[in-house]
């Protein structure tokens, strides 16, 4: 699908669309960071007490709950200035943070502002990308956004090191600057494309009117944003769930209560004429949740969308302690995981996204996908080969080569198959409402590397560290037995982008 052309072309590098993805999803990347590894070491020399600064995670449940504004901002349009807006908040934030010392309420709410605003600044910014790619494009796009996503956290872990040479009150003050900066950069950006047509949304007032009649549509949508809310209620620890929540059902429910509401929403479908199906899929409130439920191979599609990755997610929780009870230092971990780890996931996901682009999106997943879970064999190898030790023991070089090369491939190609599932999600929403779908999608994603935590945890205590490896390898391949379906939700996802380019014209 051919997006119209600017009205007035910028010169040069402002008109290349790989910029903009770089620039943006490094301002995507920047407030992740600053929250997880600034504001932490900040408070605790403040003297903060530790069990404050963990509450401080639940005020990052912001990320988790972004769909439910997503859909203003896709009605509104005006991405960049929401961008902006974004930016220029954040910024605000930083001096208020350089102003005020201690942890008390109005820090709490400053946080807090600071985390909705980076959570709407996430969805404006992949709302305007998927809307500006064309589908040939996303490959390549999302190495980059890959890349500079995490160059982004890497620049606030710099500016803990500025902490250390000017203070805290000046590397508040750098932030703040480099927030107006990409406030500015987001003004700059080229304007949104005309929005695909598609039938003006229907009220408010009308759409909840039409779900009234339907209970079973309103049982199902309930159940989906349900499960999508599940990690609030394990964040907040009530007295109610404190007992089960580390319980292997309690864990799997948000998967079933998402899955249960597609097969539910189907129950919901049948007897409704096609004129109620379009209107409800019309509605500014839950239009985009029954659009994507209504598909054809829904349920298939949320199941691919969980397991495709989980091969990658189960493992990646236990790789550091992994590191530790080998017998590997801070230093080796942090030089050789992490910071080479970050340059091969970087060259990763720019080569995933060639290669997306080259041979398509479809066969991209498969081939990117298997490669990604044959690197899950390189830690087993090492899981079999080096001895459990204390930290910091004289590890042999022939050893330490065979760790090192487990987290070179590994990190390498993580990035190859990152590259092809981000494009397949941003190919599948409907650009008429990417904003509110790709919101969604992300959060269905997002509960893949909540499970998978949890389980690594507990498959690696009681299996071992090279058994449950193993383990993770075998969990690349039932998504692999989903791949039929894939090919027909992107083909028919081809030809309804196919149809509005036609309407349109």
């Amino acid at each position: 699908m051919n997006l119209p052309a600017d009205p007035k072309p910028a010169p040069g590098l402002l008109r290349s669309k790989l910029f903009w993805v770089s620039l943006l999803y490094f301002s995507e990347g920047f407030p992740l960071g600053l929250f997880y590894d600034l504001f932490p070491v900040y408070f605790r020399q403040q003297g903060v007490e530790l069990k404050q600064i963990g509450l401080l995670s639940l005020l990052g449940l912001s990320w988790t709950l972004k769909f439910l504004w997503a859909p203003l901002i896709d009605f509104t349009r005006r991405h960049r200035w929401w961008m902006a807006a974004a930016d220029i908040g954040m910024g605000v934030v930083m001096i208020f943070c350089a102003r005020e010392a201690g942890f008390g309420p109005w820090v709490w709410v400053a946080i807090g502002i600071f985390t909705a605003l980076s959570a709407t600044n996430d969805i404006a910014i992949d709302g305007y990308t998927i809307e500006r790619l064309n589908k040939q494009e996303l490959g390549i796009a999302n190495g980059f956004r890959i890349g500079f996503y995490r160059v982004g956290m890497l620049a606030a872990g710099l500016l803990l090191w500025l902490s250390d040479h000017a203070g805290w009150n000046a590397t508040y003050g750098v932030a703040a600057l480099l927030f107006v900066a990409l406030a500015i950069g987001a003004l700059l950006a080229p304007r949104e494309p005309a929005r695909p047509v598609r039938e003006a949304p229907s009220s408010l007032r009308g759409e909840l009117a039409l779900l009234a009649g339907q209970p079973l549509l309103l049982a199902a949508i309930g159940l989906f944003l349900a499960g999508l809310l599940w990690p609030v209620i394990a964040a907040f620890d009530p007295p109610a769930v404190a007992g089960i929540k580390n319980s292997s059902w309690f864990k799997s429910v948000p998967v079933v209560l998402i899955l249960l509401s597609a097969w539910l929403f189907s129950r919901a479908l049948r007897g409704r004429s096609l004129q109620q199906s379009e209107a409800t899929e019309r509605g500014p409130l839950f239009g985009a949740i029954v659009s994507l439920l209504n598909r054809r191979h829904a349920l298939i599609l949320i199941g691919f969308i969980l397991i495709f990755k989980l091969a990658d997610s189960s493992i990646g929780f236990m790789i550091k302690p992994f590191w530790v009870d080998s017998g590997f230092t801070n230093t080796q971990i942090g030089l050789v995981s992490v910071n080479l780890g970050l340059g091969l996931s970087i060259a990763g996901g720019l080569i995933g996204g060639w290669y997306t682009d080259r041979v398509g999106i479809f066969r991209a997943l498969w081939v990117l996908g298997l490669w990604q879970a044959l690197s899950n064999l390189g830690y087993v190898a090492a899981a079999f080969l080096i001895p459990a030790a204390p930290q910091g023991t004289d590890i042999p070089l022939s050893l330490q080569a065979v760790m090192y090369s487990a987290s070179a491939i590994e990190s390498f190609t993580g990035g190859l198959g990152t590259a092809a599932f981000l494009a397949f999600l941003m190919a599948i929403v409907d650009k008429s409402r990417a904003t509110t779908e790709y919101a969604i999608l992300s959060s269905i994603f997002a509960f893949s590397r909540s499970i998978a935590g949890w389980a690594g945890g507990v498959g690696a205590h009681e299996m071992g560290y090279a058994n449950y490896f193993l383990l993770t390898f075998i969990l690349a391949f039932p998504a692999y037995a989903l791949l039929p379906w894939i090919r027909t939700i992107l083909t028919d996802q081809d030809r309804r982008s196919a149809e509005a380019t036609a309407s349109g014209t």
